[in-house]
């Protein structure tokens, strides 16, 4: 079955040996006044204190972002203001913590690693910043090359595919292969669930989303909160966990690595209990 144990997956954080083994969760903290699920909107205070709550809960990785990269979403000029600080107060309160940073700019990459982030999260995998695998190789972080159709600013525009699994993998192989290439040693993958993708393709790609296991890659997913479900539901994104729960447990019956989450606690508690289940 999917669901995985000792698959032989590690990732080296910042000297770290993170073994993937069972399924891990990263908790997402956006720093920014412009994401569609306003629970997760942080400013540093609010950064620091939900990052220990999560960290109790038993989140593996902090992946702390600070463009806004829900549809429509415009660039901002401001990301390494708004990153930097929690990262580094987040660093000198929980030493341990495994951070990513989720940027699509080279530079600031570079620059949230220097301040303690382990991991470069990266929605466009490489195609809008020519320098991010070199940068990332020259760091020595593990890479999320994530798929995306289009833009943030024009994605959801018209997402338009002849088969959507087959064209994410293609693209992700293609990904990660120049990840490699470039000097990356640990890369990992992400479908990118709603980046590009209208609801027929989202449901899609989770229903063949063990597909994507002939990549050889951890596979990241995030689904929280996001309009293939709170649409679908007809509720709003702060009335979606329950339904986020149920495309978790769905995404980890078929091999999801990584749960990238607004909740940390309920996922625990899905992965918790589907080990359980299988285990009986």
């Amino acid at each position: 079955m999917p669901f995985f144990k000792n698959n032989g997956y590690s990732l080296n954080c910042g000297g770290k040996l993170i073994v993937l083994d069972t399924p891990k969760v990263m908790g997402i903290l956006n720093v920014t006044d412009d994401s569609f699920y306003k629970g997760s909107r942080v400013d540093l205070p609010a950064a620091i204190d939900m990052a220990g709550t999560m960290l109790e809960a038993g989140a593996t990785f902090l992946d702390i972002g600070g463009q806004s990269t829900r549809p429509g979403a415009p660039e901002v000029s401001n990301e390494a203001d708004r990153v930097l600080p929690v990262i580094e107060g987040i660093k000198k309160a929980w030493p341990e913590a495994a951070l990513s940073i989720d940027t699509y700019h080279a530079h600031i990459a570079k620059m949230a690693v220097e301040a303690g982030a382990v991991l470069v999260n990266d929605i466009s995998a490489g195609r809008m910043d020519e320098n991010m695998l070199s940068t990332v190789a020259a760091l020595k972080v593990p890479y999320i090359a994530m798929h995306m159709q289009g833009t943030p600013l024009t994605m959801q525009a018209h997402p338009t595919y002849g088969d959507v699994t087959r064209e994410v993998i293609q693209y992700l192989a293609e990904a990660a292969e120049k990840a490699r290439n470039a000097g990356i040693k640990d890369v990992l993958v992400d479908p990118g669930f709603g980046f590009g993708k209208n609801k027929k393709h989202n449901y899609a790609l989770l229903k063949n989303l063990d597909a994507l296991q002939i990549l050889q890659r951890p596979v990241v997913v995030g689904l929280s909160r996001k309009s293939l479900i709170y649409r679908t539901l007809e509720v709003t994104p702060g009335e979606a966990l329950n339904g986020t729960t149920v495309l978790h447990t769905l995404a980890l019956t078929k091999g999801a690595h990584i749960l990238r989450v607004h909740d940390v606690k309920e996922a625990m508690e899905a992965i918790r209990l589907l080990e359980i289940y299988l285990e009986a």
